[in-house]
């Protein structure tokens, strides 16, 4: 694959990260005439989390065949330069400064890079140890779902044998396949709730790989000097019990990688983590704007690349100055604990005759009237019959921007269980 080694002074479009949402973007954007656009990627190869992915199905929306993680981001990469995208690598992003300034730094040096709109598109990250707040030793053998992922498929080592999954997410059933290819043997999937994350038929993978699926379980402890050799967990009883193993993958509870928004001076949401971003996917300062996983944890990679698609549409429309200013916004205001996060977070108020699309996510199992208020008016409402981590698109129509009201709020009134 051809990727770019130098960077010019200027360009129409800066794209930070060259995941499926950052090249779909640049592709797009490529598309629809845009001259110069730019992808910067701090790696040493492009294609973001996919390449470490060593499963399939990744393509089918994209590409409309199935591949496995690594070629699926390579085939990322071959579009991009295909269209006459320029994907620079091992270039690091250090701040954002206002007018579309980017201050960088590369293998050759410091360098700015001045451009009229950029995307920002850096992804998520998985929650460490150190924040889930595990305590006892610091041996080897303590990981994350991407870290062991990388280390199987692009080191070609085995980190363990024989290790715990803290986890049922998604990524956490990836982390499954990956010790699957690796001959790596976990002894139990770890899950706090009283339910898998995922659909719960997915539970028969693990049980019929021989693994045991402890739910309603907490990590307290790992144990071990040099190497990890067991973990202390708390059951649903309140007992302590130890649980031989030579590892331990902390798997999920994603975090957007918003580094670059707390240095500079972009709004980030306290609820997802990332940037607050309007119907458009513009940022606090509109030259930039937001995309991909960044928004909210997590989406698929096919989501993302739908989403980059659309974000392309609207830098283009930004350049050509088509989208309503940002004066005059409305903000969505979360009203209950039930509620995790809403994305958008504000509304460009526009006259037009569309619906426009939410995601909303819950942080628990939930049956309700999930409603959108102005002071103590119902505007719009909808029944809701959902788990957590499940996507919940809503459209609502334009007509709710038109209002004199500065502030929207968004409710959810459970049904009494019986």
């Amino acid at each position: 694959m051809k990727t770019e080694t130098s960077l010019p002074a200027k360009c129409d479009v800066a794209i930070i990260g060259a995941g499926p949402a950052g090249l779909s973007t640049a592709i797009e954007l490529k598309k629809l005439g845009v001259k110069d656009v730019i992808v910067l990627e701090r790696q040493s190869v492009a294609g973001g989390t996919p390449r470490n992915c060593g499963h399939s199905i990744f393509g089918l929306r994209e590409f409309k065949r199935a591949y496995f993680g690594a070629r699926y981001a390579d085939r990322l990469v071959e579009k991009a330069t295909e269209m006459g995208v320029r994907v620079v690598l091992n270039t690091t992003v250090t701040s954002l400064a206002d007018g579309g300034l980017l201050h960088l730094s590369t293998t050759g040096g410091t360098s700015d890079l001045q451009a009229k709109r950029i995307v920002l598109s850096t992804g998520i990250r998985e929650l460490p140890r150190a924040p889930r707040f595990v305590s006892g030793s610091r041996p080897l053998g303590v990981t994350t779902t991407g870290a062991l992922q990388s280390i199987v498929y692009q080191k070609n080592k085995i980190p363990f044998k024989h290790p715990v999954i803290i986890g049922s997410e998604l990524v956490s059933f990836s982390a499954l396949m990956t010790c699957r290819h690796a001959k790596i043997k976990p002894v139990a999937m770890i899950e706090s709730n009283n339910r898998i994350t995922v659909w719960s038929m997915a539970r028969l993978l693990p049980l019929s790989l021989g693994i045991k699926l402890m739910l309603e379980t907490e990590i307290i402890e790992i144990i071990g000097k040099q190497q990890v050799t067991g973990v202390k967990i708390l059951n649903s009883n309140g007992s302590i019990e130890t649980i031989d193993c030579d590892g331990v993958v902390f798997s999920g509870q994603f975090q957007p990688e918003a580094a670059l928004l707390r240095i500079g001076n972009l709004a980030i949401d306290q609820y997802t983590g990332g940037p607050v971003v309007d119907q458009y996917g513009r940022c606090s300062d509109e030259i930039y704007f937001a995309t991909g996983n960044l928004l909210r944890p997590v989406e698929t990679a096919g989501w993302c690349w739908n989403e980059g698609i659309q974000t392309a549409r609207n830098v283009v429309q930004s350049l050509q100055e088509k989208l309503p200013d940002t004066k005059q916004q409305v903000r969505l205001q979360i009203c209950s604990p039930v509620i995790k996060y809403v994305v958008p977070q504000v509304l460009a108020k526009c006259a037009d005759d569309r619906k426009y699309t939410f995601q909303i996510h819950l942080t628990k199992p939930a049956k309700g009237l999930l409603s959108i208020c102005s002071n103590s008016d119902v505007l719009w409402c909808k029944k809701i019959n959902s788990l957590p981590e499940r996507r919940i698109i809503l459209s609502v129509p334009s007509e709710l921007l038109l209002l004199k009201t500065e502030t929207l709020q968004i409710n959810f009134d459970e049904y009494s269980r019986h």
